[in-house]
């Protein structure tokens, strides 16, 4: 059977697509997270499992029920590419390609492609055969920007790579980054109202915050520090006697605010919320920038960076899916110099990616 497996592996979900030799998709499912640097090789390869067991209910004959077995008793894939979150050195590679080589029974080599999350977001510059470089910047629950050039074998290599360095170290522009940010900017204003300066305007954002986390009072807003800071319980004893906040993992306290404040932001026209989103936003474009040639900068200096005039600039995730968020990204990018010949949102890059192996045939008799 030549099937070609497209699975994107991110921070809040699984999502398997598979296609035929001529890129019609034939099953798509979802399973839980699969962020490969944030839980162990076999909590992962079951995240991938339950994904791509679903996903070929629709692709045997007849279809079936229930989730497929795997590993299959027999080859069913030509080929398969995986664009891991977490996956961001040559260790987490051979680990993962490992896992994977034996939960689907194919061999390693070019028929397993074992990548970041980032290289599927890279796909739509096939689209663009006048240019050759592509920006991919990731923005979900985290974030990473990898730039890319087209090989003349049709595949893409990358050429440099920042952030992707998790909730306490970065992640700028995703939803980690996102609640940090909203935490500190109450925490500043905490300070301002502490040397008397003059009150604030109510903030939305502000009272959202409160409330979710069960604090009565923006003057009482210092009491969420220990929400951010206490770890989960470690016993079932001590999670029956603690709020329900407390039960998710610090990292998540922060991300589960994003919603909060894009509703603040865009739906309120909250200012407090907007400026937390434009430092976020310029978190993001201060990297994409870092990856980027400044018009009239000597080649030499960063010799493998790309020019945003001549490049795609293609986004990836939930949060750089809200129109208004990636807005706030490109008048950053274009107050730094950088405006991109072109812009694409992936709203689908499993689909992007199993098309597009279809399209190059690895696996396939003749095509090795």
């Amino acid at each position: 059977m030549s099937l070609f497996l497209c699975v994107d592996c991110g921070g809040s979900k699984t999502s398997a697509v598979i296609a035929d030799r001529s890129g019609t998709i034939l099953g798509r499912a979802l399973g839980g997270p699969s962020n490969f640097a944030y839980m162990s090789a076999a909590a992962f390869t079951d995240a991938v499992r339950v994904a791509v067991s679903n996903a070929l209910k629709t692709c045997v004959s007849p279809p079936s029920i229930n989730p497929v077995s795997l590993p299959p008793n027999t080859e069913i894939f030509a080929s398969a590419w995986f664009g891991i979150s977490g996956v961001d050195s040559l260790a987490a590679i051979a680990n993962a390609s490992a896992a994977l080589s034996a939960l689907l029974r194919i061999p390693l080599g070019p028929r397993l492609v074992v990548a970041n999350d980032t290289h599927l977001l890279a796909a739509p510059l096939r689209l663009h055969p006048d240019i050759k470089h592509a920006v991919a910047a990731i923005a979900g629950t985290g974030s990473c920007v990898v730039s890319f050039q087209h090989e003349p074998s049709g595949m893409l290599s990358e050429l440099a790579r920042t952030g992707g360095w998790g909730w306490i170290l970065g992640d700028e522009g995703g939803g980690f980054h996102v609640g940090r940010e909203t935490m500190r900017q109450m925490m500043y204003d905490a300070a301002r109202s502490s040397l008397g300066m003059e009150p604030l305007p109510p903030s939305s954002l502000k009272a959202k915050v409160l409330e979710r986390f069960g604090i009565e009072g923006v003057e009482n807003a210092p009491e969420v520090l220990p929400v951010v800071h206490l770890p989960e319980p470690s016993t079932a004893e001590a999670a029956a006697t603690v709020p329900s906040y407390l039960l998710v993992a610090r990292e998540k306290r922060l991300s589960q605010l994003a919603p909060l404040v894009f509703e603040a932001a865009f739906k309120d026209k909250d200012p407090f919320a907007l400026n937390v989103l434009k430092a976020c936003a310029e978190g993001l474009a201060d990297q994409i920038a870092m990856l980027s040639r400044e018009p009239g900068e000597d080649p030499s200096l960063k010799p493998r960076a790309v020019e945003a005039k001549e490049a795609v600039l293609c986004f990836g995730g939930s949060l750089v899916g809200i129109e208004d968020y990636r807005v706030l990204i490109y008048e950053a990018l274009a107050e730094k110099g950088h405006v991109f010949k072109y812009v694409e949102f992936v709203d689908d890059a499993a689909a992007v990616g199993a098309v597009g192996l279809a399209s190059l045939g690895i696996g396939l008799v003749g095509k090795d």
